[in-house]
C-alpha cells in the first residue's frame, strides 16, 4: 500500500484511461491483437511501478552507459534484426519482438539530460555532445525509422532550449541544421520521398502515394460529431486504410467515436502533459527537470505528428500514437518513461510537500 501512496495519480490516471481507449478501438477494428496488447499494457503497468520507486538521481552516473547501451543495442538490430517491409527495425527474441528505437527513447532522453545539467558551456563540449547523440539517431534513420528519428531531435532540441545554455549554443545548431538541410533529401529513401510529395499533393496520385492520406482524412471525416459506433468503421474493417492498428489508429478513433471520441483523447493527453510540466516546474534537481521535459517533448512529439499525418496536415513518417497505437515495445518505453516522471514526482513532494499535489 505504500508503493501506492507513492505513485503521482495524476499521470497513471490519464495514462490508463488513454490505453483503455486504445485497446477499445483495438478490440473493434483488429481483435486479434486485442489479447497481446492487453497483456503488453500489464506488462507495462509493471515497470511504470519499478520505475516510479526508483530514485532517477543514480541515472546520471549511469547515462553513458546507457548511450553505450543504445548504440550497441541498435547495431544489433542490423545484425539481427527482421526485415519488415524494408525496414530492419524489430528484434525478434522468438517469444517477443522488440523495437530497438523505441526502447533506447528514455535511455537517450537521460544521457541528453545529464550533458545539458552539467552546465559544460563551451561549444566544442556541445558540438562534441552533438555528434555522439546523432550517432544513434543516424543508425535509426538508416533501419530506416524516419519517425523515430524525427522524435529523437525534437526531445534533443526542446531539451537543449529548456536546459538554460547560452542562446548561441541552440543558434549554433541551428545554423548547422540548416545548412545540412538541403543534403537530407538526397538521405530519404524513395517511399519517403514519395510521402512528402504526397504530403504536399495528395491528389497527384490518389491510388498510388496519395492514397495513404487521403483514405486517413475520409476516416477522420466520416466519423462525424459522434462516430459511426464501435464495430461500425468502414474505413478500418473495410482495409481501406492502411496500418489502421499503429500509425493511422487516430483515423480508426475518429472513424468510430468521432470528434466528442476524439476531444476526450486529446483532454486526457493534455492532462497527462500538463501534470509533466507541473512536475518539472517544482522539481529542484536540473538534471531531473531536463529528463522531465525531455518526456514531455517525447509524448507531445508524437501526439502532434501522429494526429496531424492523420489529418493531413503532416507529412506521413510512421510515428505512433502514445498509449492507443498497438506495439509492445512502445508502451514499455513509455512505462519507463512515465515511471520516471512519477519518481520525479515524489522526490519533488517529499523535498517540498506544499509544492505539489
Amino acid at each position: 500500500m505504500k508503493i501506492l501512496q507513492k505513485i503521482d495519480w495524476w499521470i497513471i490516471l490519464p495514462s490508463v484511461t488513454i490505453f483503455v481507449l486504445g485497446v477499445t478501438i483495438l478490440l473493434s477494428i483488429a481483435p486479434q491483437l486485442f489479447l497481446n496488447q492487453l497483456i503488453f499494457g500489464l506488462f507495462a503497468l509493471l515497470i511504470f511501478f519499478l520505475f516510479s520507486q526508483i530514485d532517477y538521481k543514480i541515472f546520471r552516473q549511469l547515462s553513458n552507459f546507457f548511450y553505450v547501451g543504445s548504440v550497441f543495442f541498435l547495431i544489433l538490430t542490423f545484425l539481427l534484426g527482421v526485415a519488415t517491409r524494408g525496414s530492419v527495425r524489430w528484434i525478434d527474441f522468438g517469444i517477443v519482438r522488440l523495437q530497438p528505437s523505441e526502447i533506447i527513447k528514455p535511455l537517450m532522453i537521460i544521457f541528453a539530460a545529464a550533458f545539458f545539467s552539467a552546465k559544460k558551456e563551451n561549444l566544442l563540449a556541445f558540438f562534441k555532445h552533438a555528434l555522439m547523440f546523432f550517432i544513434p539517431v543516424f543508425f535509426v534513420l538508416r533501419q530506416p525509422d524516419l519517425g523515430s528519428a524525427i522524435v529523437f531531435c525534437f526531445f534533443w532540441v526542446g531539451i537543449l532550449l529548456t536546459s538554460g545554455y547560452k542562446p548561441k549554443f541552440a543558434l549554433s545548431f541551428l545554423l548547422f541544421a540548416l545548412i545540412l538541410l538541403p543534403f537530407f533529401w538526397h538521405f530519404l529513401k524513395s517511399y519517403q520521398k514519395e510521402r512528402i510529395i504526397s504530403f504536399l499533393d495528395p491528389a497527384v496520385d490518389p491510388l498510388g502515394i496519395g492514397y495513404n492520406v487521403i483514405q486517413s482524412m475520409v476516416a477522420v471525416g466520416s466519423g462525424g460529431v459522434l462516430g459511426r459506433g464501435l464495430g461500425r468503421g468502414t474505413q478500418s474493417h473495410l482495409l481501406f486504410l492502411p496500418e489502421y492498428q499503429t500509425d493511422f489508429i487516430f483515423a480508426s478513433f475518429s472513424e468510430e467515436l468521432g470528434l466528442v471520441g476524439g476531444l476526450i483523447l486529446l483532454f486526457l493527453y493534455f492532462t497527462l502533459l500538463y501534470r509533466i510540466l507541473k512536475i518539472a516546474s517544482v522539481t529542484d534537481s536540473h538534471f531531473g527537470r531536463l529528463i522531465a521535459y525531455g518526456i514531455f517533448f517525447v509524448i507531445f512529439a508524437q501526439v502532434m505528428i501522429n494526429i496531424g499525418m492523420n489529418m493531413g496536415i503532416f507529412p506521413i513518417t510512421g510515428i505512433t500514437l502514445p498509449l492507443v497505437s498497438y506495439g509492445g515495445s512502445s508502451l514499455v518505453s513509455l512505462a519507463i518513461m512515465l515511471g520516471m516522471v512519477s519518481s520525479l514526482s515524489r522526490h519533488a513532494k517529499e523535498d517540498n510537500p506544499l509544492t505539489i499535489r
